[in-house]
């Protein structure tokens, strides 16, 4: 949404809603479709691609995200990057870490049925619906999740999907709010944290590497990602 313009918009008729009910729905059930046919549509194919090719898909995602740190330093808007841009950004990269290694001491699979469970992680996954640089891939595979999560989709298996969808509503709720006043008050800084989730995110993603062909691919293929990433940074409208 942000490389088309369109992020802080969304927000504001979201937040806003009831004061435009006609022309606030008339902009967002647009979007709200498109998003869900995408789901849909795209959520079997990944399952297929980390499935069949999981380096190389893995290696797109990453050379993605590190093409798009560029896009959100341009929406910070600071014109000098100071010590205490970079203390945020280290504080939230080192959070991201500790999450990884927390996940390798945690038995995620025995939770991934509970339906607490699906919600906190619906309402996690908000935040890379709500807060532009954080992807809710990379939240769903920090809790262990991405994989039930494709099937889910592919299968319509609504005993997953709504309780990640009760959680979607509170936490995108919740991060809505907070966003907004974090962007009204902090804004350079917050997305200096954003940048910290983003480069801790390559560390969930990465799935090692081999000296071969798949290896050839995929660093290809991460600097295919790297560059279109770069580019979607040009149609950002400020």
């Amino acid at each position: 949404m942000c490389c088309f313009g369109l992020y802080e918009k969304i927000i504001d008729s979201i937040l806003h809603f009831f004061n435009d009910v006609k022309n606030n729905l008339k902009f967002i059930l647009p979007i709200a479709f498109g998003t869900f046919i995408g789901i849909f549509i795209f959520g079997n194919l990944l399952k297929l691609l980390f499935n069949k090719f999981c380096m190389e898909t893995s290696f797109i995602f990453i050379g993605l995200i590190l093409g798009s740190i560029k896009l959100v330093v341009k929406q910070s808007n600071v014109k000098k990057i100071t010590l205490i841009h970079i203390l945020f950004m280290l504080i939230t990269f080192s959070f991201s870490i500790y999450l990884v290694a927390l996940e390798d001491t945690l038995n995620i699979t025995s939770y991934i049925n509970s339906n607490s469970y699906l919600i906190i992680a619906g309402a996690l996954m908000s935040a890379g619906i709500v807060i532009p640089g954080v992807s809710k891939t990379v939240i769903l595979m920090m809790l262990g999740l991405y994989q039930t999560y494709l099937s889910a989709v592919s299968t319509l298996n609504l005993s997953i999907l709504l309780p990640i969808g009760v959680g979607l509503i509170i936490g995108g709720t919740l991060f809505l709010f907070l966003i907004n006043f974090l962007f009204k008050f902090v804004k350079s800084y917050t997305y200096f944290g954003i940048i910290g989730f983003i480069l801790g995110s390559i560390f969930v993603i990465y799935p090692g590497f081999t000296f071969d062909v798949h290896g050839l691919i995929s660093i290809l293929l991460l600097i295919i990602s790297f560059i279109i990433g770069l580019m979607l940074s040009k149609y950002e409208k400020s």
